[in-house]
């Protein structure tokens, strides 16, 4: 980047660079259970949160260009650790994929100890520069996810939400769920106001999500 700020450079010149960045490599480094285990602080990291079910790890794969870097899982809710993905060589970034929420199966142990683990993450890990919230496009923000932006909000988070699945709705119906959202991130006060629409699938917002990774490791 040459030693230029992320501010100064234009929406094409980001996504450039950013598809260059996860073309090169990119590997899973370490799944933690608990803080002590994350690695040493010493690169950006953009952490992606999510219900179980709102297609996290399709999106990590389609985002980094990969077929299988993040594990998908029969049994949403299952996974209750901080999976850590490292991005480039030498290392730009790390990508964290933070535990689902929300899956109605899930015992109240669990789910206290998702909260304990992404609060802790959330509160205390310095170089985590923005969380990207991730959103289904057919249901839009629930009660659940709006407790998760109420938790952002609280720990002083800067976050991003992103709407997944959007080739399964009609043209109409993505479109109002869009503003929806948008309106409910404006209202958040950690919330960035623009809304990423995705599709995993299709690939659709794929090239912006990256600029906007690379943007908030930057910033």
């Amino acid at each position: 980047m040459e030693g230029r700020e992320s501010g100064t450079l234009d929406e094409a010149t980001l996504e450039e660079a950013a598809r260059k960045l996860f073309s090169g490599p990119v590997s899973f480094l370490k799944s933690a259970p608990e803080l002590k285990f994350l690695p040493t602080p010493g690169v950006p990291e953009i952490a992606f949160a999510g219900r179980s079910n709102v297609g996290k790890s399709s999106l990590l794969n389609k985002l980094t260009n990969r077929s299988s870097l993040a594990r998908t899982s029969n049994t949403p809710g299952r996974t209750q650790e901080l999976n850590i993905f490292e991005v480039g060589d030498p290392v730009r970034l790390r990508l964290v994929d933070m535990p689902g929420y929300g899956f109605a199966k899930a015992p109240k142990d669990v789910a206290r100890k998702w909260r304990y683990l992404v609060n802790d993450y959330l509160r205390g890990r310095q170089v985590l520069k923005r969380t990207l919230l991730l959103i289904d496009s057919r249901h839009g923000v629930k009660e659940i996810d709006r407790e998760v932006m109420a938790m952002l909000d609280g720990a002083a988070v800067s976050y991003r939400v992103v709407l997944t699945k959007a080739d399964k709705v009609k043209a109409a119906e993505l479109a109002e769920v869009t503003a929806g959202t948008e309106a409910e991130a404006r209202r958040r006060p950690a919330a960035h106001p623009e809304v990423i629409v995705t599709s995993a699938d299709t690939g659709l917002g794929m090239d912006r999500l990256r600029a906007a990774v690379l943007e908030a490791a930057l910033a």
